[in-house]
């Protein structure tokens, strides 16, 4: 069968620079990364075999002497060699020719909102994603700061590590491991998200024969474009393609800086 490439545009709605990462689930030394600076976008293309993740690193460093960010750190350079250290905001792929899984997962801990969008397809094509910071409410125990500020919100099983938060062990399947308190939180905030381990029943959504967006410090319920085939697409909430009223502003997210990978 041939297969099809699928385009994933990647938009920084953030106010502040993020560092994409894309990594490829079973390759342990690969991945990709670059910057993107508020309003732009790029373009992933992808398989559609491919499986792995998109998250953004935030305040990171690249220079001779320093090469660091405060969250989603994946190795010692621009380009990933791991999948992003904790706490990290996920975007989560499994493509195949007959159905797409896609989630967004907190199971990780939580450093900027994700919003995932199918541009089309069929099947039940929802947005995934958060609707709300979780850096805002985080508790104080799962708070990571830099210079005072609460840059992400690690999960409980990384904080604490334990087979109950962390649903191993006599807690290893799901009847006995139930969400926590601190998931149930991080639910609340991110319905449309993977809260723990076993979330997943919930927060796995299908869809076929479509591209995708992802954006990150964007809610469920916000509009965001992108720019294909020299045409820019705008879908709102209910999967509607239309121009919003602030189109000069969407145009402006939705200018890409192209990146091109096989």
């Amino acid at each position: 069968m041939f297969a099809r490439a699928r385009n994933i545009t990647i938009v920084n709605v953030c106010k502040e620079t993020v560092w994409p990462g894309v990594f490829t689930r079973g390759d342990d030394d690969s991945g990709e990364g670059f910057a993107l600076k508020p309003g732009q976008s790029a373009f992933y293309n992808a398989s559609d075999k491919w499986s792995g993740r998109i998250w953004a690193r935030t305040g990171c460093s690249f220079s001779n002497s320093t090469n660091s960010c405060q969250t989603g750190d994946c190795g010692p350079s621009i380009n990933c060699t791991g999948p992003g250290s904790k706490p990290v905001t996920i975007a989560e792929f499994t493509l195949s020719p007959d159905i797409d899984f896609y989630d967004v997962s907190l199971v990780d801990g939580f450093n900027v909102p994700i919003m995932v969008q199918p541009l089309s397809g069929k099947g039940n094509c929802s947005r995934a994603g958060c609707d709300g910071d979780l850096r805002q409410s985080c508790s104080s125990d799962l708070a990571v700061k830099d210079n005072g500020k609460v840059v992400g919100c690690r999960s409980a099983c990384d904080h604490f590590n334990t087979d109950e938060f962390c649903c191993r062990g006599m807690y290893g399947d799901l009847g006995s491991c139930s969400p926590s308190n601190y998931s149930k939180s991080f639910k609340q905030v991110c319905p449309a998200a993977s809260s723990y381990a076993f979330d997943n029943n919930s927060s796995v959504i299908t869809c076929s024969g479509t591209d995708y967006i992802v954006a990150f410090c964007a809610a469920r319920n916000q509009t965001v474009c992108s720019y294909q085939d020299n045409k820019l697409s705008c879908n709102h909430p209910n999967g509607a393609k239309a121009f919003s009223q602030n189109w000069w502003l969407l145009l402006m997210l939705a200018l890409p800086m192209t990146l091109n990978y096989v």
